[in-house]
């Protein structure tokens, strides 16, 4: 097994799931007994593209951070050859990136192309292949980072299909996204409660994480209005989509009362507050290929209703640890909430999360992919 890996990606002081993700699998490699050297962005998005708030993490975030290399102008094609030198000088044979966006293969491509011409092998981890917004370049973009890479990561079938669209011979390790587990462990319920503000008489769903138009939070809330005035919905996480056309929602059907928004981005330190409080995650989106909330969701023994779309069905198994409905439509959403609070289902879900947990560990993660590595 290698020595030295070098690992590329959003890592600290960049925030969100891929940094977070990137994090962990930083860590669980330390674990194998190989030293990992940790690259990212001098600059990831130029300002005018992103839609948050902030690329950067904030005072509260509490991030893992992790001493990685800022070495990647996304922007600066100067910048794609030199960043594949400094890898190179690490004295490592492996470059494992992390691959989310098209936007990004033109500059980790050209940086794999260099490292390629020295020898080096290359695994890209893909979050995604074929984005849920489309654009102009994806193809072509798609097509120059892939044949950069000599083999590829993917964690749920979906995405394995689209590789394969673009590369028919292409060598990949299929393996589950590992559960979140660095947010902690849950707090007593009331307890979560009390710190959000919010009654314990009744019962909560979550949505979690960034706010986009696939994500169907509106279908969500129109589930909602079916419901018994008991359930309520917590929405938390930072809107990339205009936060008015969600909140006139929720005026026009009359559940201010129902629905509690905490819109900004979440701390990772608080972030089991909010799955503390929730009974159920739900994921409505009208698109997807996989999501790292179901990984969030499983570590706190979450159950997540989905909808049947990308891969997001591959990792709840349906009335034994969620649903899964066909669609995303708010009948289908409502009548699985509703059958998730019949009976003993809340409780006989939240004991097959709690069992299959170990199953889903970075440090499992970590060791199949280095060796797959090492079959390349």
């Amino acid at each position: 097994m290698r020595k030295k890996v070098a690992l590329f990606s959003a890592f600290y002081p960049y925030r969100g799931g891929i940094a977070q993700f990137s994090a962990n699998l930083y860590r669980a490699i330390e674990k194998e007994g190989v030293e990992p050297f940790a690259y990212t962005f001098s600059r990831q998005y130029p300002d005018f593209l992103f839609p948050g708030k902030t690329q950067l993490t904030e005072s509260g975030d509490n991030p893992d951070p992790i001493p990685a290399a800022r070495i990647l102008d996304s922007l600066n094609p100067f910048t794609f050859k030199k960043a594949g030198k400094v890898i190179l000088n690490s004295g490592t044979d492996l470059v494992i990136s992390q691959y989310w966006m098209t936007f990004f293969g033109p500059s980790i491509g050209a940086m794999h192309k260099y490292l390629g011409s020295k020898g080096v092998k290359r695994i890209s981890i893909l979050h995604n292949v074929i984005p849920h917004e489309k654009r102009f370049f994806d193809n072509r973009a798609n097509r120059y980072f892939l044949k950069q890479n000599d083999g590829f990561v993917v964690m749920s079938d979906v995405v394995l299909a689209d590789l394969l669209l673009f590369q028919p011979k292409a060598k990949y390790l299929r393996i589950d996204h590992p559960a979140y587990s660095h947010f902690g462990e849950s707090l007593e319920r009331n307890n979560a409660l009390d710190k959000l503000g919010l009654s314990t008489e009744k019962k909560y769903l979550l949505f979690f994480g960034f706010i986009r138009k696939y994500k169907g939070l509106d279908i969500l809330i129109e589930a909602l209005n079916d419901l018994p005035e008991d359930i309520h919905l917590i929405i938390a996480g930072e809107s990339y989509d205009k936060m008015d056309y969600y909140t006139d929602l929720i005026q026009k059907l009359g559940l201010n009362e129902r629905v509690h928004l905490f819109n900004d981005y979440i701390p990772d330190e608080d972030v089991k507050i909010y799955f503390s409080a929730s009974d159920a995650c739900v994921l409505p989106y009208r698109s997807a290929t996989q999501s790292g909330i179901t990984a969030i969701a499983h570590h706190f023994s979450v159950p997540v209703i989905v909808s049947d779309v990308g891969g997001l069905k591959e990792v709840v198994t349906d009335n034994v640890d969620g649903y899964v409905v066909s669609s995303a439509d708010a009948h289908l959403i409502g009548n699985a909430v509703k059958e998730l609070y019949r009976g003993d289902n809340l409780q006989r879900f939240r004991e097959e999360l709690l069992r299959s947990r170990e199953n889903k560990s970075w440090d499992h993660f970590a060791n199949e992919l280095l060796k797959f590595a090492d079959t390349l």
